[in-house]
C-alpha cells in the first residue's frame, strides 16, 4: 500500500490535465474558515455513492458521530446509486439547483468536474488536514491544474479472488502468478471439479489488468497519444480472447455481468474472478465463504509479459463550488477523511484507507482483508487524472462486449475504440505500431 509514485509521473498527469480541456475551475473560496469549528452551524447535504446495503450503514454511523461532535451542523444524508451519480451531479451543478454540498466522487471524475468549474478548491481550508499523511497516488487523484479539489476517501484496485478449496481440488495450492498459469489453473479446475475455473466481468475497468500486464494503456498522458490500439494493448486483449476461446473462462455474460459473476463466485460455481476491496463484505456473505472466510483467497492479478498491474481506483470527497455552507462542508470532509474514520471504514468494510497512519490503528489492523489487499495495491497502476478519463470507459465497454460476443477480434475492437477516443481526446493521435 505504501508504494511511492514518482513526482515526475504525477507531474506528467497533471500537465496533460491542465492542457487537455480549455475550461477553468471557477473562483477560489476563502482559504480559511470564517468561524471557529465550534461556531459553525447550518445544514449541508452529502451524496454518498457507496453500496446502499453493505457500505452505507457504516457511513451513516459516521455522519451521526460528526453531528454529535458538531451539534450545530445538520447533515442531510442521501445515498445516490453510483451508476447515476456522475450524470446526476453534472446536471444539478450545471443548472445551479439540487447539487449537494459534498459529493463522494469516483477518483476518475474529479478532473472533469473541476475543469467545468463545479468543484470548490480546497487548498488552505480545514478540509485538508495533515496532507503529508495521504498516500501519494490517492492524493494525486484530487488535484487538477495545480489545485486540490478533492480529499481521498478510500483507495482500491483489482485483485484475483479465488476459492482456495476449488483450487486445491484441482491440484493447486497457490493462485496463478502469470496469465499463462491463470489459463492452466482455470482449465484444471473445470476438468477436475466441474466448476468453472474463471469468470470474466465484461466491463472496461476489468479489462485493464490484461492491457497493463503487457505494458499497455488507454492513453499516454505525458506524450499526449492514444495508445489503446498499440501492440501492447492488442496483446493484452488477445489474452482475453484466448481465455474465452479455449474454455478457460466461462461463457461470457454480456448484460449485468458484474452481478452474475459475483454471484457465481459466492456460490462456488466459479473458482476465480477479478474484483476489488469493495466486494469484501458481499463475498463473505456467500455460502462458500460465510462460514469459512479463510476459503476466500486474495492475490495480485496474474502478471503479463511485462508486469502485474491493475488500475488504481477509489473515491474522494469533493465540495460543490456553489455550496452555501462551505465552512460546514470543510469540517465534514476533515472528519470523514480523518485517520480514525478511515480506520473504522477499513475495519468494518475492508476498504483501504488513503492515510498511511490509518493502517496502524487497531480497528484497521484487525480486518484480515485489509492486510490481504496490501500486495495487490502495491502493483496497482496509476491512471491519468484528466478531464476526459471517465468518458474513455464506455467505448471500451462496447468494444469488449463485441469481443466477448465473438463479433470482433482484438485488433478490430481496439481500432474501433481508438477511433472513438479521437473524438474524445481532441488533438491526440492513436499509436498503432512501435514506430
Amino acid at each position: 500500500m505504501r508504494r511511492v509514485i514518482s513526482a515526475a509521473a504525477i507531474a506528467a498527469a497533471l500537465a496533460l490535465a491542465a492542457t487537455a480541456c480549455g475550461g477553468t475551475a471557477g473562483t477560489d473560496p476563502a482559504t480559511a474558515p470564517s468561524k471557529a469549528p465550534g461556531e459553525v452551524s447550518g445544514e449541508i447535504t452529502w451524496w454518498d455513492t457507496s453500496d446502499a446495503t453493505t457500505e452505507a450503514p457504516v457511513f451513516q454511523e459516521l455522519v451521526k458521530e460528526f453531528e454529535a461532535k458538531y451539534p450545530k451542523i445538520k447533515v442531510n444524508y442521501v445515498n445516490v446509486p453510483f451508476a447515476d451519480a456522475r450524470d446526476k451531479f453534472k446536471t444539478a451543478a450545471q443548472s445551479g439547483a439540487g447539487a449537494p454540498d459534498v459529493l463522494r466522487t469516483d477518483v476518475g471524475w474529479v478532473a472533469e468536474f473541476a475543469s467545468l468549474g463545479y468543484l470548490a478548491p480546497l487548498d488552505g481550508t480545514p478540509a485538508i488536514a495533515d496532507p503529508q499523511d495521504f498516500l501519494p497516488t490517492p492524493a494525486a487523484s484530487g488535484r487538477y491544474n495545480g489545485k486540490t479539489y478533492a480529499v481521498p476517501q478510500v483507495t482500491d484496485t483489482l485483485g484475483l479472488l479465488y476459492n482456495k478449496e476449488l483450487l486445491k481440488k484441482a491440484g493447486h495450492d497457490a493462485p496463478p502468478a502469470t496469465m499463462a498459469e491463470l489459463k492452466q489453473v482455470a482449465l484444471d479446475v473445470k476438468e477436475k471439479t466441474g466448476a468453472d475455473g474463471l469468470a470474466l466481468n465484461i466491463d472496461s475497468y476489468f479489462l485493464l489488468p490484461f492491457i497493463y500486464g503487457e505494458g499497455g494503456d488507454l492513453v499516454d498522458a505525458a506524450g499526449k497519444k492514444i495508445t489503446i490500439a498499440a501492440p501492447q494493448a492488442v496483446q493484452g486483449v488477445k489474452i482475453v480472447e484466448d481465455l474465452i476461446k479455449s474454455g478457460a473462462a466461462a461463457k461470457p455474460v454480456l448484460q449485468d455481468s458484474y452481478t452474475t459473476v459475483a454471484t457465481a463466485f459466492k456460490e462456488g460455481k466459479v473458482a476465480m474472478i477479478f474484483n476489488g476491496p469493495w466486494s469484501n463484505a458481499d463475498n463473505l456473505s456467500g455460502k462458500v465463504f460465510k462460514d469459512n472466510p479463510d476459503n476466500l483467497g486474495i492475490a495480485p492479478v496474474p502478471s503479463g509479459s511485462v508486469r502485474s498491474g491493475a488500475p488504481v481506483g477509489g473515491h474522494d470527497y469533493a465540495v460543490y463550488a456553489g455550496s452555501k455552507n462551505l465552512d460546514a462542508a470543510y469540517l465534514f470532509i476533515r472528519f470523514m477523511a480523518s485517520k480514525e474514520s478511515q480506520a473504522k471504514i477499513a475495519g468494518r468494510l475492508g476498504l483501504l484507507p488513503t492515510r498511511a497512519s490509518a493502517y496502524d490503528l487497531p480497528e484497521a489492523k484487525a480486518n484480515p482483508q485489509v492486510v490481504q489487499w496490501q500486495k495487490p495495491i502495491e502493483s496497482a497502476v496509476e491512471r491519468p487524472w484528466i478531464p476526459e478519463a471517465a468518458s474513455l470507459f464506455q467505448p471500451l465497454l462496447e468494444g469488449y462486449q463485441k469481443l466477448a460476443g465473438g463479433q470482433a477480434t482484438a485488433e478490430q475492437m481496439l481500432e474501433e475504440v481508438a477511433a472513438e477516443y479521437q473524438g474524445i481526446l481532441k488533438g491526440l493521435e492513436p499509436v498503432r505500431d512501435d514506430g
